[in-house]
């Protein structure tokens, strides 16, 4: 009996213990109106003046030098209590960005040193576990960005799904922006590149997919490249990629679909142009699907990287009606826009091996089929930037015209 009211004693104790922790409640919880909730951010080069600017927060004055640190200048959109629309019934209409967000600016030596200067002026905490979108400028990320990408990859706030951006002009710019289909400015920008993942204009590379693609040995990554148009209007205009931590090239926008297609990405959306042979008369051509195959094979002791593209799609209209659509002009066409497609996607890999940046994952390819060359012959990142320069890419395009619309003849 006594062994037995022991064990249950014990069994009593231990169930108390372990219901303990569950007990503490919200002992660590923080209300969302006392936190400054941070949705965007732009990252600067600071100006002349502004680097004159030492506010002696993280340092004394003369510590530090801009000449050997350089300054950079970050500004923020922070969400107004109250005033963020909570449904489409909600009063402010579209283009409500300076009345939702609150858009201030600090200048630091690092991403941090500028944060903590923010934070002197905001009262809340800057909360980042809403964050959507990071805009940093084109002149800042040719620069590097190892500090950049140092602070937010340790920032346990930040989430990997978030997008960052290339600019054109000054980022703070587009954090000023104010577009008009959307009352949260970077909620504007976050739905333009999903929808553009869903309707096949871009690549799905968010946040965690660049900084993967930076830390593998055998590809490089790169991120949307956007800018400000007229009437707040952003748009994407091609594809920021980079060597190592340093932007090194930017894509037209006609590129892109050319990327994903060498990637083999089968979610489809780009339109082209192209000529009967022997006319004067234009046909709209949109792809549907993709599907690419690579094989590597080693040659006289270098890789040679074998890519087969095939593409379906449907003609959507032609510049006038003196062509008719037998099966001989389609074939004509398919074998126009082969020529013409494989003459893109040879100088879009050219371009790519003249920066030594592998955004296609040639390297991780040969890493993988190849691994005794890979170990014996290039072993690290950098020694791959320097032979995917080198790297011969023997491109094979097949193209199909599924359909070519339902109008009589």
């Amino acid at each position: 009996m006594t062994v037995c009211r022991q064990s249950k004693t014990a069994s009593l104790l231990l169930v108390f213990l372990l219901t303990i922790p569950m007990l503490t409640g919200c002992w660590d919880r923080q209300e969302i109106e006392e936190r400054a909730v941070v949705l965007g951010i732009g990252i600067d080069t600071a100006d002349p003046e502004e680097k004159k600017v030492d506010e002696e927060i993280s340092h004394l004055k003369g510590q530090i030098h801009a000449s050997d640190t350089g300054m950079v200048k970050v500004t923020v959109q922070i969400a107004v209590p109250g005033r963020i629309p909570l449904g489409p019934g909600e009063s402010g209409g579209g283009g409500g960005g300076k009345r939702t967000v609150w858009v201030v600016d600090a200048v630091g030596f690092t991403i941090d040193d500028a944060v903590n200067a923010l934070q002197q002026r905001v009262s809340p905490p800057l909360f980042f576990g809403h964050l959507r979108i990071i805009v940093v400028s084109e002149a800042v990320a040719r620069l590097g960005m190892q500090n950049l990408n140092d602070y937010f990859r340790r920032n346990p706030e930040v989430r990997r799904l978030n997008w960052m951006f290339i600019c054109k002009q000054e980022a703070s710019d587009i954090m000023f922006a104010s577009p008009q289909l959307e009352r949260v400015p970077s909620l504007y920008l976050m739905t333009t590149m999903d929808q553009a993942v869903k309707m096949g204009r871009f690549p799905n590379d968010f946040l965690g997919v660049f900084w993967n693609a930076s830390s593998s040995k055998g590809r490089e990554g790169f991120l949307p490249y956007v800018e400000l148009k007229k009437e707040q209007n952003i748009q994407i205009s091609g594809m920021a990629y980079f060597r190592g931590e340093k932007l090194v090239g930017i894509s037209k926008p006609i590129e892109v679909p050319l990327y994903m297609g060498i990637t083999g990405l089968s979610l489809a959306g780009g339109q082209s142009f192209v000529r009967v042979p022997g006319t004067r008369d234009y046909f709209m051509y949109q792809v549907r699907s993709r599907k690419s195959t690579k094989k590597v094979r080693i040659l006289n002791g270098k890789p040679v990287m074998n890519v087969t593209i095939s593409l379906e799609g449907n003609l959507l209209s032609k510049s006038n009606e003196s062509v008719q659509l037998s099966n001989d002009v389609i074939h004509e066409i398919e074998q126009q826009l082969e020529s013409q497609l494989l003459t893109g996607y040879q100088r879009f890999i050219a371009d790519t091996q003249k920066k030594g940046s592998d955004i296609f994952g040639f390297g991780e390819y040969v890493r993988a089929k190849k691994p005794a060359y890979w170990n014996q012959h290039v072993k690290t990142k950098q020694a791959w930037q320097n032979v995917y320069k080198e790297l011969q890419v023997e491109v094979k395009v097949n193209i199909h015209v599924r359909r070519i619309g339902m109008k009589a003849t």
